[in-house]
């Protein structure tokens, strides 16, 4: 790098509203963490408010963001607008969209008062590296200060969130927090988890979270979560809130911490950290730490209740015997319970767990050890894990919150049943890609054969000068090739020219339950020239001509790359009448347009991606420049009846095809109640 930072650089990167294209963002957020910069990522699909709400939060320098869906002016300005309302127009936005944003929207952004938008042409002179360095070094500036904002928040928060995190910038900048209160007057419980990387945790405490502020609706909330800075570079991904769908909360409060160059799993302002937010009056605090492996247990130090989150991957058992948190934990989860193997983890666990506290005569369900799947909505033993936590505050703080949680009695080995996709077809995907793989090459293998046996045949048909000896030599290798050759594959080349007689005829029939279907094999163009509805290949070689058996075929046979049916049927022109754009009532001009004069009606709906993600409509800005945008909005049973007005629905030769995402059962019944409504 070309330049040294001055300041620590904290950025918050995301992909915008409705865009999946998250390929792009990794890799600037990778590169901006090699540059020393702190990134709090938050994946892709974010709205503005989401991350507006993240940067003040997390009191960052800056907001870089990727936009390839549309909608990107709006957005941005709705960014900008959200911050300076807040009192944080201090923070720099940056955004890129390859060549989907036009250079006349980013002269439009830039004159709004948007930092930069990274274009193609910018790309080409500066590089990528180039433009990551001028990001990171446009974000290298002070934000020490006391954060004495004169304007109330529109973010609608329980508390001044803004002034939060400036204290808690302070204190890592070595400056006082200058809360001005004293912490200990009033008893606020303190959660500690801890546990491996990739155990879970945060998923773990989002589904804590959840049942906090569901189960105590006058509560408030806050988490903080330390992940490790690179010792090299002295970046560090902040990555928690990837996995946070709760914390978006009026009553919640979120900060992601990096332990800069601290040796511990904690950053070593962690306890300045808690007494802010004990300061702020949140009911409850959760401090989630890095990563750790068997020895560090330094979470105890600034915790009420302590919990360990682990899988049942641990490896052998003896490795639980050099697990320090299985003395101290209050609580132990072993996460990721539909893996194999998990009962067989959690009978281990228990068995370490009583040997460790000399609990011999303890039964295993009274042991504060659970089995939960905390990627699983609503799992039964996060419900069980939530309620153990609960009891154990009330025991060591005695802090008991009003409010009403359900009472889950222990399920049977802590285990659900209710996985989306039970354990012993975790590999479907792959088992599909093994079965194809297989069959290709079974292909390959059973169509080398029938060439050498083309090759051999022809051999013996065309050299008639040949000795005795040589020809009963390639007779029996002729033979030997055969046997290799699967019957069906046989059948397959033996059957050939009957397939190019078929479609050398004027019509083609075939049955369907039953009836004869008999249809023309050719269509004359509108020059007058008659055209084969199906073109054969013109193979010779037996081994060419099961290939593309195998592996293409005619329409109505195996492996049906051409189609299920033989032919398409008759008067019905394979036109794909495409629309989408606007109001339903636009498209549904447009499907009249389109279809006008056709026998059949093919109607291809493209929908927005508002409609597609499964969101309201309702106007909301960071929304609203997306409604609409490259596709129709459709939002209701009534949408969808001016959507397809002035079809029939039920007729046979109407067909509707729609591109549907997330809420393809609400759109389908959307089309159903339309059909229904017409007859």
């Amino acid at each position: 790098m070309s330049f040294t930072l001055q300041n620590k650089v904290r950025i918050v990167t995301a992909a915008a509203l409705f865009d999946g294209h998250d390929a792009a963002i990794n890799i600037m957020r990778r590169i901006m963490q090699s540059k020393g910069a702190e990134i709090i990522h938050l994946g892709h699909n974010r709205s503005v408010a989401e991350i507006v709400e993240c940067a003040i939060e997390e009191d960052v320098q800056g907001i870089a963001i990727t936009s390839y869906q549309g909608g990107h002016v709006e957005f941005f300005k709705y960014m900008k607008d959200l911050l300076n309302e807040n009192g944080c127009g201090h923070i720099k936005i940056f955004g890129g969209g390859g060549g989907t944003i036009l250079p006349s929207e980013i002269e439009e952004l830039h004159n709004y008062a948007i930092t930069r938008i990274y274009s193609p042409d910018d790309g080409r002179h500066m590089g990528l590296e180039g433009m990551i360095e001028d990001v990171v070094k446009t974000c290298d500036f002070t934000l020490n200060g006391n954060g004495d904002y004169k304007k109330a928040m529109t973010l609608g928060e329980v508390n001044d969130v803004r002034k939060i995190a400036r204290q808690i910038t302070n204190v890592e900048n070595g400056l006082p927090a200058n809360n001005g209160k004293d912490v200990s007057v009033k008893k606020i419980p303190v959660l500690g988890i801890t546990g491996t990387g990739g155990a879970g945790k945060s998923s773990v405490t989002d589904e804590i979270v959840r049942r906090f502020l569901n189960g105590y609706t006058d509560k408030t909330i806050a988490v903080i979560s330390v992940d490790p800075s690179k010792k090299k570079t002295g970046g560090a991904l902040l990555g928690d809130r990837i996995r946070m769908n709760s914390i978006s909360s009026p009553r919640a409060y979120m900060r992601s911490l990096a332990t800069r160059e601290s040796d511990k799993a904690l950053s070593e302002y962690v306890q300045e950290a808690i007494d802010i937010c004990k300061a702020a009056n949140y009911d409850f605090i959760i401090l989630e730490s890095a990563g750790v492996g068997q020895s560090d247990a330094s979470i105890l130090d600034y915790v009420d209740v302590s919990m360990y989150v682990m899988t049942p991957e641990y490896g052998a058992a003896s490795q639980l015997e050099k697990i320090n948190m299985l003395d101290y934990a209050d609580v132990v989860c072993v996460n990721k319970f539909d893996k194999a193997g998990a009962l067989d983890a959690l009978h281990d666990v228990r068995k370490q767990y009583k040997r460790n506290h000399t609990l011999w005569d303890a039964k295993d369900e009274e042991l504060p050890i659970i089995g939960t799947i905390a990627a699983q909505f609503n799992d039964t033993g996060v419900n069980e894990l939530f309620e153990r936590l609960m009891e154990k505050i009330a025991e060591k703080c005695d802090v008991r919150f009003s409010g009403k949680i359900t009472h889950h009695a222990h399920t049977k080995d802590t285990f659900s049943q209710s996985t989306i996709i039970p354990p012993k077809r975790v590999r479907y995907l792959a088992e599909i890609a093994e079965t194809i793989s297989a069959y290709d090459n079974w292909v390959i293998e059973q169509s080398t054969i029938a060439t050498k046996l083309y090759q051999l045949d022809g051999t013996l048909t065309t050299a008639s000068t040949l000795s005795g000896i040589v020809k009963e030599e390639l007779q029996k290798i002729k033979a030997n090739l055969e046997e290799q050759l699967q019957p069906d594959c046989k059948k397959l080349i033996q059957s050939w020219p009957e397939v190019l007689e078929r479609y050398k005829k004027e019509f083609y029939e075939f049955k369907v339950r039953d009836k004869v279907i008999k249809q023309p094999l050719t269509y004359k163009s509108l020059s007058g020239t008659v055209l084969s509805k199906v073109i054969l290949p013109k193979y010779k070689d037996w081994g060419d001509i099961l290939k593309w058996q195998l592996q293409e075929n005619v329409p109505g046979e195996f492996p049906f790359t051409a189609g299920v049916f033989p032919l398409k049927r008759e008067g019905e022109d394979p036109t794909r009448m495409f629309a989408g754009e606007g109001g339903p009532e636009r498209t549904n001009r447009r499907f009249h347009y389109v279809s006008l004069g056709q026998p059949a009606k093919r109607l291809s709906t493209a929908f927005d991606s508002v409609t597609l993600y499964g969101e309201d409509p309702d106007y909301r800005p960071d929304i609203y420049g997306k409604v609409g945008n490259s596709g129709v909005s459709v939002a209701s049973v009534d949408d969808a009846k001016k959507l397809y007005s002035g079809f029939d629905l039920c007729d046979p030769k109407t067909s509707v095809s729609m591109t549907i995402n997330g809420p393809a059962p609400m759109l389908l019944a959307f089309f159903m109640n339309a059909a229904i409504d017409q007859q």
